[in-house]
């Protein structure tokens, strides 16, 4: 057959795909499936507010259901009340359009079979849940034959297993899969396929279908309308090329504006919805940007950084510079240098919690472009072999953090520098280890160390107290004597079913009014909520502090109730 290995590749793809999807739902675990929470509740809402209850304005049946199923995260933010009175979904109602048909075989099923028709029960998570892997085929097949227009067979297959396995593509098609990125993907690779033919034999089919997707993206979130850069700049990347392409745009004024009529078609639901709520055509739903001053640590930090945690995106914009010679190349430097722009200039630019950059899974299907040209350039050279182990590290690096990430390990939040090196494919972090999600402070070799037990409590003492409050563990002066280095190691084992979710051990070293602090999360990865959890972390104590007074103590927002034992403070001394 012919071109066997990039459909070879489509095929283990789905594969993986469906085997994460099945490994995080209770299909595996007793973790009900629940694919309509928090940001793609706000997505899905409109599906069950039009289809099933009829009401849109007052959301009389929100609370019911947000206290059975906890959809909205507590706070209710994926609606406000607009001046009229009636509430406006802050979310807009694209993905919802591509929700449709899987809301319907989930309702069907909920009829037929005993399940509550209610919008959320289990038969809407499962047509959810596995539905997005359907339209992941459909993208990657046809992301492949687009890719099979300017490549050889092995670099598509290739840069299909990258960009589907090394990225966080994995993770929002196959894991959290109700938020609108794997949605937007298809879109994306359906504006390059209707591109591509067009210029290839314009057509009005394939005007209207680039209008209609263009519209669509639009009201999936605002921001994917610079996907209009793609079609608009396509083969102008010499003279010749951009001269030939405006006089077929002029040959063919018809099928511009047959685009734009489809545009406005595909926004058109978005238009009414916000008529019939708000009172008018357009509605703001509140988005801050500091496009003067953009968080550049969405592509570097340590906290989710796109080019640390996925780090073959590398790639992609190495491949920008090998892309000269194709039409696309216009189209491809300046959609992703403004989505880029555009991603790093949100103000809320941890994009709530997620693996990696997740902004930017949807706009993949360009950045492949860039990506096979530079796998092409790799793979065609005497060191093709040194490429092969690295593209198959970054495969390997990205579904073991893909796993941390859904075990916790990798924080969704709360990444650091120190914190990801002591986890950086480590397969069983140490609750030392775990300190470091909170505390920047730890010995990496207590051998080199004078030890010294300073408190030592191995019985079990049952602590209870209200929220907002704290427990003193233990309290001893301390006399420094200013050598070069000293640390304090704390540990102990704790016993708090259901209370350590907000809960704290605290390490406090006070001399006179200087107060030194540091606190670990007893809700910590690794931890088991109904046995007893080994916590240890490290403080190091400051040189200025000649006598100081240290202090052990718990902290909850909530109440505590629990059994903390085998209470350790060891003084190491260099």
């Amino acid at each position: 057959m012919k071109n066997i290995l990039s459909l070879v590749a489509c095929f283990i793809i789905c594969i993986v795909l469906v085997q994460y999807r099945i490994s995080n739902s209770d299909i595996r675990t007793n973790k009900p499936l629940k694919i309509t929470e928090w940001d793609a509740f706000g997505y899905y809402m409109y599906l069950p507010a039009i289809c099933i209850y009829h009401d849109v304005n007052e959301l009389k049946w929100l609370a019911a259901i947000d206290h059975k199923y906890a959809v909205t995260g507590g706070n209710g933010y994926q609606a406000e009340k607009a001046d009229n009175g009636n509430y406006v979904f802050k979310y807009l109602g694209g993905v919802a359009i591509l929700e449709l048909p899987f809301f319907l075989i989930g309702h069907q099923v909920a009829q037929h079979f005993g399940y509550l028709p209610n919008g959320f029960s289990p038969p809407y998570q499962y047509a959810l849940g596995f539905g997005i892997l359907f339209y992941s085929l459909l993208a990657l097949l046809l992301l492949r034959r687009i890719l099979l227009y300017y490549f050889s067979d092995q670099t598509v297959a290739i840069t299909l297993l990258l960009i589907c396995l090394a990225t966080n593509f994995i993770q929002y098609a196959a894991v959290d899969s109700g938020q609108s990125h794997a949605y937007i993907f298809l879109l994306y690779v359906l504006i390059l396929y209707s591109t591509l033919k067009w210029h290839r034999q314009p057509g009005i089919q394939w005007a209207a279908l680039t209008g209609y997707v263009l519209g669509l993206a639009t009201i999936c979130r605002p921001t994917e309308a610079i996907m209009l850069f793609i079609p608009l700049m396509w083969n102008t990347h010499t003279k010749e090329a951009s001269r030939a392409k405006w006089e077929l745009v002029k040959q063919h004024k018809s099928h511009v504006l047959c685009a734009g009529l489809f545009g406005l078609l595909g926004m058109l639901p978005q238009l009414i919805y916000w008529k019939m709520t708000s009172g008018s055509f357009l509605f703001d739903v509140g988005s801050k940007w500091d496009f003067l001053n953009p968080h550049f640590r969405v592509l570097f930090g340590w906290e989710k950084g796109w080019f640390i945690y996925t780090p073959v995106t590398v790639l992609f914009i190495m491949g920008m510079f090998l892309i000269k010679k194709f039409p696309f190349r216009k189209s491809v430097l300046w959609f992703c240098l403004l989505n880029i722009y555009i991603i790093i200039g949100w103000h809320e630019w941890r994009y709530g919690g997620s693996y990696s950059t997740r902004a930017l899974v949807q706009s993949y299907p360009v950045f492949a472009l860039p990506l096979a040209a530079f796998v092409q350039q790799l793979t065609d050279k005497k060191w093709r072999i040194a490429a092969y182990c690295i593209f198959a590290y970054l495969l390997f690096v990205n579904l073991f953090q893909v796993t941390q990430y859904n075990s916790t390990i990798l924080h969704y939040d709360d990444m650091n520098r120190k914190y990801y090196s002591r986890i950086y494919l480590n397969p069983n972090p140490s609750p030392a280890d775990m300190s470091l999600l909170d505390n920047d402070e730890i010995i990496t070799n207590e051998n080199n160390y004078r030890k010294e037990i300073l408190i030592s409590a191995d019985t079990s003492t049952y602590v209870h107290f209200d929220g907002n409050a704290t427990f003193v563990l233990a309290e001893r002066p301390i006399a420094n004597g200013r050598p070069k280095e000293k640390w304090l190691k704390i540990s102990c084992n704790i016993k708090a079913p259901g209370c350590l979710w907000q809960s704290y051990l605290n390490a406090e070293l006070k001399n006179g009014d200087s107060v030194k602090q540091k606190r670990i999360r007893l809700f910590s990865p690794i931890s088991k909520n109904e046995t007893a959890n080994p916590y240890v972390f490290y403080v190091q104590i400051p040189t200025t502090f000649e006598h100081s007074i240290f202090k052990l103590y718990l902290g909850a927002a909530s109440k505590f109730d629990g059994i903390i034992d085998h209470i350790r403070v060891t003084e190491l001394t260099k």
